[in-house]
């Protein structure tokens, strides 16, 4: 959403936040691990079955959309203690709506609920989660705040450089005892209930000492000067009817809704039943969270030391065999086709995943990576995009054929592997808005059969959902096995001559910087 917003700034001021309120709201912090917690008493005899340390972190990657979805619900049907969220979008639609109705019938029941969301999406919805945050256990707070009284639209021109600075991060914790980072927002598209787009994405849930690190994070955010109190941004008066009204409203929905996908999946089964059981595949390994210091929002941007990316550049430029990047959005610049024109000269195999021209959903990000794509491949990176017909990649996860009602694929996962052994999972592209303009926050698994295990995947989603890029006499050609039959592309496949001189016109723009 941001990204095409780019092309409604031609003039850039800076923009100040007189206008908001002082900000009032008062600090808390992590509910501490507690034995009290089924949860976390369930996990750590899980962990004790296993051998494991609170140094060593349990794992499970959630590839599919709906079993992304179904971990969630099932976790915070399990929490006694807490629930921490913080998203960029939250969506009000089937997905949110579900989401919303698990975390009131746990604030019902007494569990702390802290939801943390950026401001880009919520435009128009600031009664309704005051309403949402009349409960006494449930606390909403937006991060970076719009002014209430000035048009959005003209504030995203004006406050260029500060009020287009948001917060990516994608964080769920419950009972301090599990975490869940990765691309994923709150939304049909990222848990396979889009009527039109389905989004490739990938997360992860682990347990350990590390659950803390996400836990410093998420309080670090909610403290911030920058995270406003749903409370200090309108002037609606929470009541009792607020509690009344929302509860009806929810249990109505959820009724409606007991026969659905995603219901029938919840009873089917849960995360934490499948952990017991040995129903999914476990990897175990050291862990470290990194992630943006929330001043980076507010700082110039030469002030690296808040910033997630130079924790990760010490572990690329180490590489000694391969790189395997998965990125929707990939905007290598000058500095980054440099680092991997470097790689490749040491020996190390540079493979990337990205959109194609059509998977993409942001346009303008397409122009700023197709320009790049030449000299990285003559550089001896590999480069590969993703079909957007091949919806069929992502029901291999699934046991039902038909999770997915969408027509077109969307490349939207975040991670890279450095010699099949470390693994970065989280929120960040490799983009210019990932590094300096947004926050981010992701996870550094040291762990061989995760990263083998990622990457054999990697090399089935570009057998069979991908383009391969290469040159031929100084031109790029697009090339993919279909059957016995190889197909190549003298295009963008699929494109059409306007799609074509779109991405060439939008190359032009001097917008790099935010994309």
């Amino acid at each position: 959403m941001l990204k095409n917003i780019i092309l409604l700034l031609p003039l850039f001021f800076l923009f100040s936040c007189t206008s908001l309120p002082d900000n009032t709201s008062s600090k808390s912090y992590a509910i501490s691990k507690s034995q009290e917690s089924r949860l976390t008493v369930e996990l750590d005899e899980k962990r004790k079955q296993l051998g494991l340390n609170n140094d060593e972190t349990l794992m499970i990657l959630l590839e599919d959309g709906v079993d992304a979805f179904v971990a969630r619900v099932s976790l915070i049907n399990a929490a006694q203690k807490s629930v921490d969220l913080q998203y960029y979008q939250y969506h009000s639609d089937l997905s949110g709506r579900l989401l919303t109705a698990a975390l009131w019938r746990a604030a019902e029941r007494g569990v702390r609920i802290r939801l943390l969301v950026d401001d880009m999406d919520l435009a128009g919805k600031d009664i309704d989660i005051a309403k949402v945050n009349s409960h006494p256990n449930f606390e909403v707070r937006i991060f970076n705040p719009f002014l209430r009284d000035k048009k959005r639209t003209r504030q995203l021109i004006t406050g260029f450089g500060a009020v287009t600075r948001r917060m990516h991060n994608k964080t769920f914790t419950v009972d301090s005892s599990i975490s869940i980072l990765g691309g994923r927002n709150v939304g049909d598209q990222y848990y396979g209930a889009h009527s039109d787009v389905a989004f490739g994405d990938l997360d992860i849930a682990f347990t350990g000492g590390v659950v803390q690190e996400v836990q410093t994070s998420f309080d670090l955010y909610w403290n911030s000067e920058i995270t406003y109190g749903i409370n200090l941004l309108n002037d609606h008066q929470p009541s009792k009817n607020d509690v009344h009204e929302v509860s009806q409203i929810l249990e109505s929905f959820i009724e409606e809704q007991k026969n659905s996908q995603y219901a029938r999946a919840l009873r089917k089964n849960d995360l934490l039943s499948l952990v017991k059981k040995n129903k999914v595949n476990e990897y175990i390994g050291n862990a470290e969270v990194l992630y943006d210091d929330p001043l980076k929002i507010v700082s110039s941007r030469d002030k690296t030391e808040y910033h997630l990316t130079p924790k990760l550049r010490p572990y690329v430029e180490n590489a000694k065999d391969e790189i395997v990047i998965v990125s929707p959005y990939f905007v290598p610049g000058d500095e980054g086709v440099a680092l991997f024109g470097d790689l490749v000269k040491k020996g190390v195999k540079v493979r990337v995943l990205t959109n194609s021209m059509k998977s993409n959903d942001v346009t303008i990000v397409h122009s700023g990576y197709s320009k790049y794509r030449q000299e990285l491949l003559s550089l001896g990176v590999e480069l590969y995009e993703v079909d957007s017909a091949r919806i069929g990649i992502l029901k291999k996860y699934t046991d039902e054929a038909d999770s997915s009602t969408a027509s077109k694929l969307t490349l939207h996962a975040k991670y890279f592997v450095i010699d099949r052994k470390i693994t970065f999972i989280g929120s960040m592209n490799l983009d210019p808005r990932s590094r300096s303009e947004n926050t981010e926050i992701g996870v550094i698994a040291e762990s061989k059969k995760l990263g083998a295990f990622i990457v054999e995947d990697f090399d089935s989603i570009v057998k069979d959902g991908a383009f391969t890029l290469s040159l031929k006499e100084g031109e790029i050609i697009w090339t993919q096995k279909v059957g016995d039959e190889i197909k190549t592309y003298d295009n963008d496949p699929y494109s059409s001559w306007w799609d074509r001189f779109k991405n060439g016109l939008l190359q032009w723009l001097p917008v790099e910087s935010q994309l």
